[in-house]
């Protein structure tokens, strides 16, 4: 199926009345969300120092080699910094265009390479395993009920294979011939497809295939010309005799004795679709800025090489993993994780959606995260055994989200939110039911009837006393939100939210007298939208 992209708008028009508006597609009935700080990037660049000490001190505390890390700020690279050496017996200084090897982060690549695919119509994310691997036609399956294995599962780590770190990493340079062999014996499964999450390296390495079989050519050669290229990382490689040696940072492993021996980088071959580029800081910084610029969905020129809709579409948790929860100096730490496709997704207490992946081969450990919401990612990439740099990066994000300079995006209220306060406030200030009943959604006086409503906002304006408008709706999303009633004896809040109809009517109204001026987004139960972390 050949999917079309389209960004003709559809304008709404104000002259037309709120009732006249039809389906609504461009961003001045949709706008999307944007900072509001104008001094936002500077308070997040003020820290930078900070941050590499505390990278300085994960290097001499870990015993790495060498390490560079970035720090990418609305679609830049805005800090970058190293600390050690690119080679242990020449004492070359890592740089910001030192190559490392970035096992797997890889496959977000392979992951881009499949949706790309997709997205020009040459294979489905649904379809059966078999059609591209013969070999799985034949394959028995684990339970007579199981479904057939789909490209998702691949993607997903749900396609029931067991777990394989580290066997996975020492079968980099199988040939193509090794893995048709394996195939032919069968796969033993660890749990039926389709029901968990497990990781799965062989996984990525069947994904290599189905590029390389759906395209028409290479793996490799599909990766670098379609994607690589495209994004400018003209520093990446698959293979290290690729990457020129004065660039190219040498592996080590830390022996008992305390003593380095130097890793022989691992050939690459079938299974590098898993794990086996290697790329620089200033390479890196673009990828890291190329999914961050997926973020938010707007009306734009979409320039690629992947789809923004695709490439958000990674960063979706598919298949969940699991949930921690741990009472750390007193305050409640929780973390709900799992796969998108070819990138981790997780939650926690100070996030809503960070995305990310790590990377660990013999010689080298890598981590890179972005926060879509807040157009800020980072990464390191260091030349130890799997000493993935996750740590230095979370307490990096400790620290610019002290500035005050770390916030989300915010979503200015679409104009059918707008005209609905205006809309809501008229039947605070005088009821009519004529005019209730236009705005109201089929159910707001099947739960809740008219006199009913009437006679609540008759005891709140008692108590209050007189009321104006204060400030404009904040939007949760572009049917719902909340607009303040700033009164002589306190604040009100008006919760709203709008039904799936066109036009869009009330189907949830409320209002509630707060403590405060803040802002409490109400689901339409009359419930926290969502619940923060907090002991």
């Amino acid at each position: 199926m050949q999917y079309v992209w389209d960004t003709a708008p559809m304008r709404f028009t104000p002259a037309l009345g709120f009732f006249a508006a039809a389906v609504l597609l461009a961003s001045d009935a949709y706008p999307p969300p944007q900072f509001t700080d104008p001094d936002r990037v500077r308070k997040l660049e003020s820290v930078m120092p900070e941050i590499d000490r505390v990278f300085r001190a994960y290097t001499v505390d870990q015993k790495i080699p060498g390490l560079v890390w970035g720090v990418v700020i609305d679609g830049r690279l805005a800090h970058v910094a190293t600390e050690g050496v690119r080679e242990r017996a020449t004492g070359s200084p890592v740089t910001a265009g030192t190559v490392f090897r970035i096992a797997s982060m890889t496959k977000s690549f392979t992951a881009l390479a499949i949706l790309k695919l997709r997205d020009e119509g040459r294979l489905s994310l649904e379809d059966p395993v078999s059609k591209w691997i013969p070999e799985f036609a034949r394959m028995e399956l684990p339970t007579r009920d199981s479904a057939p294995l789909r490209i998702r599962n691949l993607l997903s780590h749900s396609a029931g294979f067991p777990e394989d770190n580290p066997w996975g990493d020492q079968q980099l340079s199988a040939s193509d011939a090794d893995l048709t062999a394996w195939l032919r014996r069968g796969i033993p499964f660890s749990t039926a497809p389709g029901t968990r999450y497990e990781y799965s390296n062989y996984a990525f390495g069947l994904l290599g295939r189905v590029v390389t079989k759906a395209s028409g050519m290479p793996y490799e050669k599909y990766v670098r010309t379609e994607i690589l290229a495209k994004l400018h990382m003209d520093a990446t490689a698959f293979e290290f005799s690729q990457v020129p040696p004065a660039s190219r940072a040498s592996g080590y492993r830390l022996q008992p004795d305390g003593k380095y021996q130097e890793e022989a980088p691992l050939p690459h071959g079938v299974f590098g679709s898993m794990g086996g580029l290697l790329t620089s800081a200033e390479d890196l910084g673009k990828y890291v800025a190329f999914h961050l610029a997926a973020w938010p969905p707007r009306d734009d020129a979409d320039t690629g090489p992947v789809h923004r809709a695709s490439v958000r579409e990674m960063s979706h948790l598919w298949t969940p993993a699991n949930l921690t929860a741990s009472i750390t100096g007193g305050k409640l730490l929780a973390t709900e994780s799992g796969y998108g496709f070819g990138l981790r997704v997780s939650t926690d207490c100070r996030f809503e959606q960070i995305v990310g992946h790590s990377g660990g081969l013999p010689g080298f450990g890598s981590y890179m995260m972005w926060l879509p919401d807040y157009g800020v990612g980072m990464f390191a990439m260091a030349s130890l055994t799997y000493a993935g740099p996750a740590a230095p990066i979370n307490a990096a994000l400790d620290i610019l989200q002290k500035t005050g300079g770390l916030n989300k995006r915010e979503l200015p209220p679409s104009p059918v939110l707008s005209q609905m306060r205006e809309r809501i406030m008229k039947l605070w200030n005088h009821w009519e039911d004529a005019e209730a009943k236009q705005i109201a959604a089929m159910n707001l006086f099947l739960d809740a009837p008219s006199a009913q409503r009437q006679a609540e906002i008759g005891l709140l304006k008692a108590r209050v006393g007189e009321c104006t408008v204060s400030g404009p709706v904040r939007a949760e999303n572009w049917l719902r939100g909340q607009f303040n009633l700033s009164c002589a004896k306190g604040t009100v809040g008006v919760f709203f939210s709008l039904a799936p109809t066109q036009p869009p009517t009330v189907e949830h109204l409320a209002f509630r007298r707060l403590d405060s001026a803040e802002v409490r987004m109400a689901a339409p139960t009359g419930g926290p939208a969502g619940v923060a972390c907090r002991q």
